[in-house]
């Protein structure tokens, strides 16, 4: 008798400590989930053991269709979410909002070893919807150009779209890339490979960063508001159905500690 007691009370601690456990889903864009979130988790979990995180960084278009389908607890996007997806939300009961949790540029990056340094808005437009398709024709050495994009899932597709290309459809020979990292990847690996990558991935070995209308993508051009492609980073949540642990991880993204770590990973802090 007394053994079975000891085995209950053993058996009854175990599952107050696993029942303690908490999991956190977070869901979408692959520019914010691929180096942000994960050194925001190291640093939350200092201080909040019992937490674990679920993260799956498969573009913003998923994040916020796990909003919509509350399929996670917050969604990660790196474009403002469209009044469609706002009517697809409330019609399933949702209520999404967006915080701002950080600002972000898209920078163009070329191969390393391509001589251009420097491109206009308008050579940025003719060379990503095809409309230029040798380097000779902005002052490169020949050679055909080989364009790198992120797949259409991506809230970078989008807003590189928007904001550099009047939303004009995307050159019909280009390569679509599931991450930031891969389109560097490929840009490195191709002396005429030209992509697009936030701020977090411009150092990436074998690419550089290409200036646009005399600006180069940093935190001081995107703070000046001088940079073309400067944009704002999100996360989503359901406000019907609050999610203390959500908020807790919010909260802590929007604190000094939070936005320093922000800055650390080369995203512009908000404040």
């Amino acid at each position: 008798m007394f053994r079975k007691t000891i085995a209950t009370i053993a058996l009854a601690a175990l599952c107050a400590g696993a029942s303690a456990e908490q999991t956190l889903v977070i869901k979408g864009s692959d520019t914010l989930g691929a180096k942000l979130v994960p050194q925001l988790k190291e640093q939350f979990r200092a201080t909040h053991p019992d937490v674990n995180f679920e993260i799956a960084a498969e573009g913003s278009s998923t994040g916020i269709s796990a909003i919509i389908a509350s399929t996670a607890d917050i969604g990660m996007s790196s474009r403002p979410v469209s009044e469609k997806e706002l009517s697809q939300a409330a019609l399933n009961g949702v209520d999404m909002k967006s915080i701002l949790v950080a600002y972000d540029a898209i920078a163009v990056i070329i191969n390393a070893d391509n001589p251009i340094n420097e491109l206009s808005t308008d050579d940025v437009y003719m060379i990503f919807t095809g409309q230029v398709s040798d380097w000779t024709s902005v002052g490169g050495k020949p050679g055909p150009i080989s364009v790198y994009t992120r797949n259409t899932a991506s809230g970078t597709y989008k807003d590189f779209q928007k904001l550099a290309m009047n939303m004009d459809d995307y050159a019909p020979s280009s390569q679509k890339m599931a991450g930031n990292e891969q389109i560097a990847s490929e840009v490195a690996k191709n002396p005429n490979g030209i992509g697009y990558v936030g701020l977090a991935y411009t150092e990436m070995p074998g690419v550089k960063v290409v200036i646009v209308d005399g600006s180069t993508p940093s935190k001081a051009s995107v703070q000046a508001n001088s940079y073309p492609y400067a944009r704002e980073t999100y996360f989503l949540i359901d406000t019907k159905k609050p999610n203390p642990l959500a908020q807790q991880f919010i909260d802590f993204t929007l604190s000094a500690e939070g936005q320093q770590i922000v800055d650390a990973v080369h995203f512009v802090p908000i404040n």
